[in-house]
Order: structure tokens, then sequence, then C-alpha cells
């Protein structure tokens, strides 16, 4: 009897072992397979997440309502992370915030360049990192996904077909011109060629303001000194337009008007004071332009061809007569 015990128990161990043995291996092969389950899905699910935008300076309303239109085509993507920094202007600061988005594994790296050339070292190193990257507003010497920028030379060409129109095809021009980048080339360009349709027309003076109110009141000055009859000025930007017409209300000169390119808060506060000489701007849509960057950005990240990599958004002239419908940044 007792054998019989014995031998029962040994089987029962035996069995008991069995089960155990063959346990082990399908419990392995379960939790395997759900996590290759899991990593398949992470991988067919990969979407824009994160993106990094690093622009010229957060002070500046422009630069804040491109960070405001990223802010609000990534909401509408979905739950996506936007960190925004600024560069100050300074290159190096640059570089060194696109490396850090690089490091960070952001998927997509939204930048206004402060150099166009010496930005490419980072550039190429995060595109070389498989990170998606797009150009806004300033153009770069550097092979980038996409580049959205305002038609600048349309922006050049409407703000002084303005200026020929209302002076008749006649009079002294005096030009502001910028930090020499592309936009701000483009826009000179556009400009002379519109005035160039009229020989009396005179371009009396062309001058970097330095795109600040600083700078274009610094120029202004001197140029109101240097000339006794001015009939208008192009601004290439704004802020260097409403420093322009602050020269003027200190010098006591109305006899001319001043357009400008942007569209920025500072000049319709300017435009709708009638005692100063800010009549028109080139209005450009930043907000736009971000949201078409973040757009194409998720778009290059599913796999979708861009049909092309260089996109312009039209400006529109606001005036004094058509301020009112002018929503603004």
């Amino acid at each position: 009897m007792k054998k019989v015990c014995l031998l029962a128990s040994i089987l029962s161990l035996v069995g008991t072992a069995v089960v155990g043995c063959n346990s082990t291996p399908n419990n392995s092969t379960a939790t395997d397979n759900t996590t290759n389950t899991a990593i398949n899905t992470s991988l067919e699910n990969k979407g824009l997440q994160t993106i990094g935008i690093t622009l010229g300076d957060l002070g500046n309303p422009f630069y804040l309502a491109v960070q405001k239109g990223a802010e609000q085509q990534a909401k509408k993507i979905g739950d996506i992370r936007v960190n925004t920094v600024s560069s100050g202007f300074d290159l190096n600061q640059q570089a060194n915030q696109i490396e850090n988005f690089t490091a960070a594994n952001t998927d997509l790296i939204i930048l206004s360049a402060v150099d166009k050339k010496g930005v490419k070292p980072a550039i190429d190193q995060a595109r070389s990192a498989g990170r998606i990257v797009i150009a806004v507003d300033s153009a770069v010497d550097a092979d980038v996904d996409a580049m959205i920028s305002s038609n600048n030379i349309q922006a050049g060409e409407i703000a002084c077909k303005y200026i020929s129109d209302r002076l008749n095809g006649k009079g002294n021009v005096v030009i502001l011109n910028g930090t020499p980048m592309d936009s701000i080339n483009q826009r000179v360009s556009g400009c002379k060629s519109s005035l160039a349709k009229y020989p009396d027309i005179k371009i009396i003076s062309d001058q970097n303001a330095e795109g600040t109110r600083d700078g274009g009141l610094r120029v202004m000055t001197d140029v109101l000194t240097t000339f006794g009859k001015i009939d208008a000025v192009f601004a290439t930007n704004d802020q260097s337009g409403v420093g322009a017409d602050l020269a003027a209300r200190q010098a006591r000169r109305k006899e001319f008007f001043i357009v400008g390119v942007d569209g920025s808060p500072d000049a319709i506060k300017a435009m709708e004071d009638k005692d100063g000489v800010f009549v028109a701007t080139a209005a450009q849509d930043p907000a736009r332009m971000a949201q078409k960057a973040v757009e194409v950005g998720n778009d290059v990240i599913q796999g979708k061809k861009l049909s092309n990599s260089e996109i312009l958004v039209p400006v529109k002239l606001v005036t004094r007569d058509n301020l009112g419908s002018y929503k603004g940044w």
C-alpha cells in the first residue's frame, strides 16, 4: 500500500514539473507577443509629437504671432508639445538651440534664421539625425524640408505701387533699408521694380535703418536734415517706419507719407493717429506661415510628398481707408 502511495506521489510530482516546464515558455511567448504588438502599434501610430521653434525675438509681436500660429495648428492636430525659444538674433545661440532640439529627439524643428549661411551646420546635423526642419520667414542656405515665407517681392511691389499711384508718378522717395537678408532684399527689389516704371520718381536716399524703431528714427532724422523736399518713404519693415514717423513729428515735417511692411500692431496704431505720416503697410500673416509650417511638417512625418517645398504666403496692402476691416496679428 505504501509503495502504491509512493508511486502516486512521484507521478504527481513529475506531472507538476512537466506542467511547470511547459508553462514557462508559454508565458514567455505571450509576453514577447504582447511586447512586439506594443512596439508595432507604437511605430504605426508614430506621428508629430514634439515641435521645437527658434525665433529672432519673442519680444517682437511678429514672432509672438508665429509662436501662437504654430501652437494653434498643433492643437488642431492633437496632443503635441511645442517648445518656442528666442535666439536674440544671435547665431551661436540659435545653433545651440537647434542642436538641443536635435538631441532631444524633437520631431519637427521650425526656425526663422538669424544667419542664412551660419545656421547651415546645425540644420545639416538635425537633418542627418532624422529631424524634419522647416524654415519660416527667412531663407537658409541649407537643405530643409520646406521653406515658408511671405511673398516679399509682392510686398515691395504693392507698397511702392501705392507710393507711385499716390504721387501720380512723380516725386522724391526715401528707402529705409534693413539688415541684408533675403526677405529685406526682395522687398527692396519689388519696390524698385515698381518705382522704375516712373522716370519722374527719384530715390534720393537708400540707407540701412537696421529694421528697428531706433534705426528708423536715427536714419530719418539725418535724411530730414539733408533733404528739404521728400514726398514718400518706403520702410522695409514697420518698426523702422514707426521710427521714421517719430522723426517726422520731432522735425515738424508732414509733407511726405510713409509706407511700411508687416502689418504690425505698432504700425496700425501709427496709422490710426491722423497727426502722423504713416499711412499704409503691406501686411504679412505670420500666424498663417507658422500654421502652414506645422501642417507641412506633419504631412512630411506622415510620409506625404510635397508638391512644392517653397511656399509663399500672400500679403495685402492695408491703408487708412481699409484699416477697419484688417484683423491684424
